[in-house]
């Protein structure tokens, strides 16, 4: 059995390696084809109604590359500017006074606005401009007489647009509505239950639009008093409710009045069972339904009923309610990439009520069949793209109330180096259903043709779908077998390479061969006398003829006999009438069509019985036409002879399926003309026979037919299933997006699962495509890559069954979390108090920066956590920091952040601000208080070459004094004779010195960091005084000599807010107070100016600071833990460190 047809696109390449090859090919986008901005519209035009003289902007404002041109049509034509009519810089259109003169003049119509850019052109929704109109009354209220306690009703009716709000006057006053027994009804109906004689009076409605008001005729209401009895009266609905026809979303009332006595009860429901809607619905009155937001669901058959209380008398009234419905898409067209000379197919469908009308734009304009565009209902289909092709499309769908429109663009990816056109293609018939075609290689770069597409069509016809089969570049020639038979077809053959296609080769057309028909026609048999038949057939249809019928075999006999009669009736013949036949006899019938070729498959035998002689006035056979509907449900039509006179009194209907019990008779009415036979099994074969009667039997009329296949049987070409709609992504981490789509609409629940796709957008391996399948509509799509966009598609399966995939969404991981701190991180003091700090943004090419965050304190505020923050956008590296006290250090971090989370902070950068140079700044500090010791000694700029030359430095004076020491002590003879000496020559004052604290190790240790927020006094020495500078010894020597030992106790204070400690080690060494200055570095220092006296001791008493630090620029590579708490850092230890060393008594001298 030859295979099915295959629609054009669906590849069929004798190898899986040569079937990749052609998909990417064909269908894998193309790197840097989708660098354009989508032209889209972010506002449409709606429908407005305007009063004649208002002015009116019509909304239009499209998204995409610039420039963007922005024109307007009105009914399809372009609309010209003028004076009155203008286009706003946003591409809106303003109507400065709306004309309503009838002819060019009205400005009323449909409007649609073009948007414009480079890559191509879309048109908006149809917009409806309209004028506010109302019309006259078209029914008018009625006087009436009511009896006392009875009910009245008055309606007016009027045509307006808007539609009008109708209200009431009583006696030229307004109406209240506020009693139980009044009801005005939206639609004009004024009902007044229980009257009474204070009622009496005139009527009238009064319609009222924005710009119009009309008052309607005033009708009388006259009371009749009520008798003292009421007798028993059954319900009678006076006024029931009409068919309605409305739109969605609005508001009907079906209107309900019942009289009886006693007072009828009124409900509702619906004629197919369903209960109605509880929660938009609302009874007005007494018993008037109202509907407000119209939904397709409450569409149907509504029932009033009237029930007499207690009771089971009742009457009813019906009425439809039918809900249009503006179209919507359940399919829409995917932008595509293709290769020139390819093929390219758009699928869109829709639906609404009444069902949308399709059609295609290219670039605004209405697309047209021709030889390479062909439009198949909901398909558009583009054969040998051309680079002209290259535009965006549009799917309208539009009916009644309203138009849609969805775009797709067909990108054309151009290249220069193709090979030329296959040549001499000659094609051969093998059979009724095969042709040979062949041809020869292109004779240019044939060497890069990597696979060949071979297109067919039928010749005959318009709109034909074309096929195609991809094969691969090892031959040149392949047998097309899945061919109808008697048919011409057109063949061309593509050459394809990796980077494109070729031109189309020649044409050819070629025939297939007949075939014996596939089946016999369907005949219909009628008597027109009881010794006749006349057997009729209705032509073959084209795709089971396989050829033209030459001849037809007829083939008749009695039921009680077994002799066959054979007639051969020419092909074109379509009746024949069977003469001198036995009256009230059954005969069989049977017929066999036949081509060049030879005979196809007889019916099975029809059965029909003739007259009986006797029926001179029985009727005659009705004209029988038999249609299926569907593929199980028949119409049965008829129409009796007009030249028959025989009355008739009805009709009787049997059928029966091939080789079954026969069903009926089924008596209709003689006013019947129209029956439907349903329930019936598809793909059979049904044998219908009708008559009409009076007295006796009429004559009978036999007809066979044949019932289609269902969409369910799985031989057929069935259609898929709608896609899953608005689908939605969100990302939800770095690594996971949220999806979540909707299931089309069924007419029946059914299992359904759906497969995502998802792949990063530009994705060129179709191996790394990730299929995900689920029964639920939503799915977190997990294990992504960070920062990256992917595209997804969801697709349903439902009884083996696949939907196309659905419209692409694109969406964008989320960027992870900055894994480091922003590095090379400098403070530079650029004024006074204000220092610029810049950095880098943190290490790697995926991270996302969209905010820094700045921390900065002085050294007590950081120690206390106390913060200032500043914040900088991602796309800047610097910022200053104002507002800085001088003499402070400040500790500087930076973080960076994105909208995932925050990354590690910096390390701690120090900056010391220093303070304004004074004419004091080279003398002696000023004595400062236990409150407040803060002493300026001259600063230096120290950088790290500086600090390396002032550690050898220092390391080569120790070496030196210790030298000089070791001399004093082996000559300390000399040196008293030297000291007397010099007491005799006088006092000599010294030059203000500094000397190393400590040994080198401590030296190296304060070197490490800057201790904050303290100060240190340089060391002081009085003129005429020495200090042994080794630290080896306690003599001290003055001008006068050495000094004794003093026993008595001093205090050392550290740092203004610590605890006073009392240290008793007198016989402890005195560490050296004197320290050559280093940033940073505790230093001890003297507040008193000079002994009282010569030979008293210097004593110390003040407490010792911190020199402030120089001014720097300070660098950080690397991530430091440092919290937001006030922790002390390792600096901050170190200090408490030195402090302890130092804060020791040193021995009086």
């Amino acid at each position: 059995m030859a295979p099915p047809l295959r629609p054009l696109g669906r590849l069929r390449p004798p190898g899986m390696l040569l079937r990749a090859l052609l998909l990417l090919l064909l269908l894998s986008p193309v790197p840097g084809v989708w660098c354009f901005s989508e032209l889209s519209f972010v506002k449409e035009p709606q429908d407005v109604t305007v009063t004649r003289k208002d002015p009116v902007v019509l909304d239009c404002q499209a998204h995409g590359e610039v420039p963007i041109k922005v024109t307007w049509l009105k009914n399809g034509a372009k609309v010209s500017e003028n004076k009155r009519i203008e286009v706003l810089s946003n591409g809106s259109l303003y109507i400065s006074e709306v004309e309503g003169r009838r002819g060019e003049q009205s400005d009323e119509g449909f409007y649609q606005c073009l948007a414009m850019n480079k890559y191509g052109a879309i048109l908006s929704q149809k917009a409806h401009l309209a004028l506010s109109t109302i019309s006259a009354f078209e029914a008018q209220p009625i006087s009436t007489e009511v009896h006392e306690g009875g009910v009245a009703r008055f309606a007016c009716k009027i045509s307006s647009h808007p539609p009008a709000v109708i209200t009431w006057e009583f006696n030229r006053t307004a109406l209240p509505m506020t009693m139980d027994r009044i009801t005005a009804l939206p639609t004009g109906v004024l009902q007044i239950y229980d009257v009474s004689q204070r009622d009496s009076g005139n009527y009238r409605c009064v319609a009222a639009t924005v710009a119009h008001r009309r008052k309607s005729m005033e009708a009388s209401l006259a009371v009749i008093p009520a008798k003292e009895s009421k007798s028993f009266h059954t319900p009678t609905i006076i006024a029931g409710p009409q068919n309605i026809t409305t739109s969605l979303h609005q508001t009907v009332v079906l209107e309900c009045m019942a009289t009886g006595n006693p007072k009828p009860i009124i409900s509702w429901s619906r004629l197919d069972h369903k209960s109605i809607d509880v929660f938009n619905t609302r009874v007005l009155g007494s018993g008037n339904l109202m509907i407000s937001d119209v939904r397709l669901q409450h569409a149907g058959v509504y029932v009033c009923r009237a029930t007499t209380p207690g009771t089971r008398n009742f009457t009813v009234a019906m009425a439809t309610l039918t809900v249009l419905a503006p179209p919507s898409f359940v399919e829409w067209p995917e932008s595509l990439t293709r290769p020139r000379a390819g093929t390219a197919r758009f699928m869109c469908q829709a639906e609404g009520i009444p069902s949308p009308k399709m059609s295609w734009l290219k670039n605004g304009r209405k697309i047209h069949s021709n030889g390479r565009i062909k439009m198949y209902n909901s398909k558009l289909v583009i054969n040998q793209i051309i680079p002209e092709d290259d535009a965006i499309y549009q799917c309208m769908a539009e009916n009644s109330q309203g138009s849609i429109l969805s775009r797709a663009r067909l990108t054309v990816v151009m290249s220069e180096d193709r090979p030329s056109a296959p040549y001499n293609v000659h094609a051969e018939t093998m059979s009724s259903s095969a042709i040979l075609l062949a041809w020869e290689r292109p004779l240019y770069n044939s060497d890069k043709v990597i696979a060949y597409s071979v297109h067919y069509m039928k010749a005959e016809g318009l709109n034909n779908e074309e096929y195609q089969v991809v094969i691969g570049n090892d031959t040149t020639h392949y047998i097309i077998d899945d061919l109808e038979p008697a048919s011409n077809y057109t063949f061309y053959i593509v050459a394809y390479m990796p980077m494109g296609a070729s031109q189309m080769s020649d044409h050819v057309t070629q025939n297939t061969l007949e075939d014996v028909p596939l089946r016999p026609p369907e005949i219909s048999l009628t008597s027109r006398s009881p010794t006749d038949i006349l057997i009729s057939w209705l032509p073959i249809p084209a795709k089971y003829r396989r050829g033209q019928v030459v001849l037809y075999r007829l083939s008749f006999r009695l039921s009680t006999e077994n002799s066959i009669q054979v007639l051969e009736l020419p092909g074109t013949t379509h009746e024949y009438l069977l003469e001198g036949l036995k009256p009230d006899s059954v005969y069989l019938v049977r017929i066999t069509a036949a081509t060049r070729v030879g005979l196809g498959e007889s019916s099975v035998w029809t059965s029909h019985r003739t007259p009986k002689a006797t029926s001179v006035k029985a009727p005659k056979s009705p004209e029988l036409h038999l249609e299926p509907l569907n593929c199980t449900t028949i119409s049965v039509r008829w129409q009796q002879d007009v030249e028959d006179t025989a009355a008739i009194q009805g009709y009787k209907l049997y059928y029966k399926e091939e080789g079954q019990q026969e069903n009926g008779p089924i008596f209709l009415d003689a006013k019947d003309l129209l029956y439907t036979l349903s329930g019936l099994d598809p793909r059979r074969k049904y044998h219908v026979r009708l008559l009409a009667y009076n007295i006796e039997d009429g004559y009978q009329a036999d007809q066979t037919v044949s019932t289609p296949g269902c969409v369910s049987v799985r031989d057929r070409m069935v259609p898929p299933p709608p896609p899953p709609h608005h689908l939605y992504a969100k990302a939800n981490t770095s690594s996971s997006i949220f999806l979540h789509w909707r299931r089309p609409a069924f007419t029946a629940a059914q299992i359904i699962n759906y497969t995502i796709r998802c792949n990063p957008v530009g994705l060129q391996n179709a191996s790394l495509v990730l299929y995900l399948q689920t029964s639920e509509t939503q799915m977190l799509v997990q294990g992504l890559e960070p920062n990256t966009k992917y595209e997804f598609a969801v697709r349903l399966h439902v009884d083996q069954l696949s939907s196309p995939w659905s419209p692409v969404v694109y969406h964008s991981t989320l960027p992870e979390a900055p894994a480091g701190p922003p590095v090379g991180v400098k403070v530079t003091l650029i004024e006074d108090d204000t220092a610029l700090v810049s950095w880098k943004p943190p290490d790697g090419p995926e991270t996302v920066v969209t905010r820094y965050t700045i921390l900065y304190a002085s050294r007590k505020a950081w120690i206390a956590g106390e913060w200032q923050v500043l914040h900088r956008e991602g796309a800047i590296t610097m910022a200053l920091l104002e507002n800085l006290v001088a003499g402070n250090v400040y500790i500087v971090k930076i973080s960076a952040s994105n909208e995932v989370g925050e990354g590690p902070f910096s390390n701690s950068v120090e900056l010391a601000v220093l303070p304004k140079e004074t004419s004091e700044s080279n003398q002696r500090p000023k004595r400062l208080d236990s409150a407040d010791a803060k002493v300026y000694s001259g600063y230096y700029h120290l950088d790290q070459k500086s600090m390396t030359g002032i550690a050898v430095g220092v390391g080569i004076a120790l070496t030196c004094i210790l030298i000089c020491v070791l001399i004093l002590i082996y000559r300390s003879k000399a040196r008293k004779s030297s000291a007397s000496k010099t007491a005799q020559n006088g006092t000599q004052q010294l030059p203000r010195t500094s000397a190393p604290l400590a040994s080198g190790n401590e030296v190296g240790k304060n070197l490490e960091g800057a201790v904050g927020n303290e100060e240190s006094l340089m060391p002081m020495i009085m003129p005429n005084s020495f200090i042994d500078a080794k630290g080896g010894t306690d003599l001290i020597i003055n001008s006068y000599g050495p000094i004794i030992k003093n026993n008595s106790k001093k205090k050392w204070f550290f740092f203004q807010d610590s605890k006073k400690i009392q240290v008793e080690q007198p016989q402890r060494r005195f560490t050296p107070a004197v320290c050559f200055y280093q940033p940073g570095t505790t230093v001890l220092i003297s507040d008193e100016d000079s002994p009282s006296s010569p030979g008293q001791t210097a004593s110390f008493s003040r407490p010792f600071g911190v020199a402030a630090d120089t001014e720097h620029s300070a660098n950080s590579e690397g991530s430091h833990e440092t919290g937001d708490s006030g922790r002390f850092s390792h600096e901050s230890n170190d200090e408490i460190h030195l402090s302890s060393v130092i804060s020791t008594t040193p021995p009086n001298l």
